[in-house]
């Protein structure tokens, strides 16, 4: 581990001070958001010292990487898968993650249903959408999200609980804030349509944290601000 747990909690403090601020900008509670703290490519002591700071989840990109950590953290924290997933995964996936982030096809959709039917669980999942229309992220096409939320319905052994998103790398904090906004209104649209709340709102990183909350975001994902730079 690159850092200290002390210089971890003077980078959580000012990472909370930041979204208590966008809260305010925004006219919101910093109660409605939550900081994921996201562990990819450090050691399993990221995860230990965001336990240690009271935060009951942390994300992780990759599915060998992450289940390498689990061991070593308590057996409590939750972790989110917020990378992309291939089918081969997906058993591995539905048996040891608590959520998963990245559903952003019907296929991965479905895998996903049978593994955690199998292993008699419910599968916490959020759907992510490409909502900035960047060729370059993941993500089901705003236009085709009605469909895909038709597939994840249809999925007994998933609990469908929101939307996620990446924000195009733009120098323009406008960019970012669109991209959310098109979030928010894909959401209140599937809302409206499925008659479910979808409260939750993944969105938002480092860079973008305080647009994203303006728009509404209910999740930040937060690594290098808290953890240091990568180790491997």
């Amino acid at each position: 581990m690159q850092i200290t747990y002390e210089q971890f909690r003077a980078n959580f403090s000012v990472v909370m001070d930041h979204i208590e601020d966008a809260c305010g900008k925004a006219n919101r509670s910093a109660s409605e958001v939550t900081l994921l703290p996201v562990t990819k490519n450090h050691p399993a002591d990221a995860a230990v010292y965001a336990w240690r700071a009271a935060c009951k989840s942390v994300g992780e990109n990759r599915v060998q990487e992450a289940l390498g950590k689990m061991g070593d953290a308590d057996p409590c924290l939750q972790w989110e898968l917020i990378g992309p997933l291939q089918s081969n995964k997906a058993k591995r996936v539905a048996e040891s993650f608590s959520r998963v982030q990245t559903v952003d096809r019907a296929k991965i959709a479905k895998a996903l249903d049978r593994y955690a039917r199998e292993a008699g669980r419910t599968l916490r999942v959020l759907m992510q959408v490409n909502a900035g229309r960047d060729p370059a992220k993941s993500g089901v096409e705003l236009e085709e999200a009605d469909a895909l939320l038709d597939v994840i319905l249809s999925c007994e052994s998933l609990s469908l609980e929101g939307l996620m998103t990446i924000a195009p790398l733009s120098e323009q904090s406008d960019v970012a804030r669109r991209t959310f906004a098109n979030l928010r209104e894909c959401r209140d649209r599937l809302s409206l349509r499925s008659g479910l709340p979808l409260s939750e709102l993944s969105m938002g990183m480092s860079g973008d944290l305080e647009e994203a909350i303006l728009e509404g975001s209910t999740m930040v994902r937060v690594g290098t601000a808290l953890f240091g730079e990568r180790t491997y």
